[in-house]
């Protein structure tokens, strides 16, 4: 064996290690959130931590620095095969960031997070802000900390963005979210002056473990492996990707909303779907995970929205619904349900918002958070002002903070800068929902018909399998020939709502 092949040996099982730890660190952040004893919930804080901690000090460490300096010498870069070089950028890239913040302070930050999210479920629950204010001070005021040491250009904002999108900036936000209003605010002011469909058949009694039966279902029927996965219930809806042989997803059942978990669990399952479908060579290394969470968003909003809601769906499955749930759907009519499920109305809760309005949602965080960062909002303020932003963009006024500024468990993580993904995620999916029509030109009678896995199987080929060896840009590139624009996502609503609302 090679010096050379014996140094990327070498720093191929200290990166798996990395990934173990990442693996403990995410079991048990899973069951935290989805059963553990709340008594002990300060407790596991404290081991996620001092995991986490560990975690860090390994990729920060003068260990990882001597891999990455040797890797990266010219000769013995220009040797090294594709997925190794991606290795070593994608932890160059952590290292150089990481290493500026003390690994202490790191671990007193997860353990900081790990508390503040189950300080926020009891203060969701009272719908009780300045119970859950110090940690969300603490928090913002750490990452001030952090953007001050990894540095900025600009916005201090972009720093975060960058994390969870590489290479966006707030100035690239702002002129496709601005391009996204400027369009999408008329067409919801035309369809406020139309007749609405009706969707009190939605909020009738609905039995969870029925729900459940209807999402285990349809999760089979998408694709989602279960010897690789398993289905649970949460405050908030999240997926897992431990490995792609453990992927884990949960959902929210609401008696009186068949809507929230049936459109949770699929949106969660295109997530799912991403992780479980990388490819194998790819399995622990950092490559193994989506490559943003913009792109990660595309394919939970695709699943959720342009298949979950669309017209031939529910000409495949209703039936099924209608079986599981006789009394409430028997008598409703297959367009009449999916008319119910694509209303628009202006509502105060994201998740259970529809297509249209759903961005408005996302750019009002991502307002409030720039201001946060920039100095001209403080936390105290933010129930105020998530309110005023709320009657400003969609008409309506939180009752409480629970339905308001606690509706999110995000800020409780300290996942600033992850919200505009959902609105980037939307552009992204209706990018792809037009390739992927032009490559299956069935692509329609397929879902309408229930053919659901050649649409995974041509989604895994064009963009799971590469987890995070493409960047996001590259995907993007690869799958529509094209950079980002929101013109397709535009055009996607458009025909939708006008034939919905029978506009002309």
């Amino acid at each position: 064996m090679t010096d050379i092949a014996s140094l990327v040996k070498e720093f191929r099982e200290y990166v798996r290690k990395m990934k173990h730890y990442e693996e403990a660190v995410g079991v048990l952040y899973w069951d935290l959130r989805t059963g553990a004893p709340k008594k002990g919930a300060a407790g596991r804080a404290e081991v996620i931590g001092e995991l986490s901690g560990e975690m860090f000090r390994m990729a920060v460490s003068d260990r990882m620095g001597d891999y990455l300096d040797r890797l990266s010498e010219p000769h013995t870069f220009a040797g090294l095969g594709r997925i190794d070089r991606k290795i070593v950028e994608e932890c160059r890239r952590e290292y150089e960031r990481n290493r500026k913040i003390p690994a202490g302070k790191y671990q007193e930050y997860i353990v900081l997070t790990s508390q503040a999210e189950t300080v926020w479920e009891e203060a969701r629950e009272a719908a009780d802000f300045p119970r859950f204010r110090p940690y969300l001070e603490k928090i913002v005021e750490t990452n001030l900390e952090f953007i001050g040491l990894w540095g900025f250009e600009g916005h201090k904002y972009n720093t975060l963005l960058d994390m969870y999108e590489p290479d966006m900036t707030v100035a690239r936000l702002d002129q496709v979210f601005g391009e996204l209003k400027d369009k999408l605010v008329p067409l919801a002011a035309e369809i406020r002056e139309a007749e609405p469909p009706a969707t009190g058949f939605l909020h009738m009694n609905y039995p969870k473990e029925k729900q459940k039966e209807f999402s285990l279902y349809i999760l089979n029927q998408m694709g989602y492996d279960f010897a690789a996965g398993r289905l649970d219930e949460t405050v908030h809806p999240f997926a897992t990707g431990l490995n792609p042989g453990d992927v884990r997803i949960t959902t929210r059942y609401l008696p009186n909303d068949v809507g929230s978990a049936l459109f949770g669990t699929i949106h969660e399952g295109g997530h799912a779907l991403y992780e479980q479908n990388i490819s194998p060579e790819l399995a622990g290394t950092p490559l193994c995970t989506g490559t943003s969470m913009g792109i990660h968003e595309s394919q939970s909003r695709f699943w959720e929205n342009m298949i979950g809601r669309s017209r031939e769906f529910w000409h495949c499955y209703y039936g099924e619904l209608q079986r599981i749930f006789p009394a409430e759907l028997g008598g409703v009519p297959p367009e009449a349900f999916y008319r119910g499920i694509n209303r628009v109305e202006p509502s105060l809760i994201r998740i259970e918002a529809d297509e249209l309005t759903y961005n408005l949602h996302i750019m009002i965080r991502y307002e409030l958070e720039k201001e946060l960062f920039a100095g001209t909002l403080k936390v105290k303020d933010l129930p105020g002002a998530w309110n005023d932003k709320y009657r400003e963009y969609l008409g309506v006024e939180p009752e409480n903070d629970a339905e308001g500024v606690l509706q999110d468990v995000h800020w409780a993580g300290g996942s600033f800068g992850y919200f505009p993904s959902y609105a980037l995620g939307n552009m992204y999916s209706a990018q792809f929902w037009n390739s992927i029509r032009q490559a299956m030109p069935d692509f329609s009678e397929r879902v309408a018909r229930g053919d659901l896995l050649p649409i995974r199987d041509w989604l895994s080929g064009q963009i799971y399998r590469y987890g995070k060896l493409l960047t996001p840009s590259e995907i993007v590139r690869k799958v529509t020939g094209e950079d980002l624009t929101p013109s397709y996502l535009v055009d996607y609503l458009e025909r939708k709502y006008k034939d919905i609302y029978r506009l002309s």
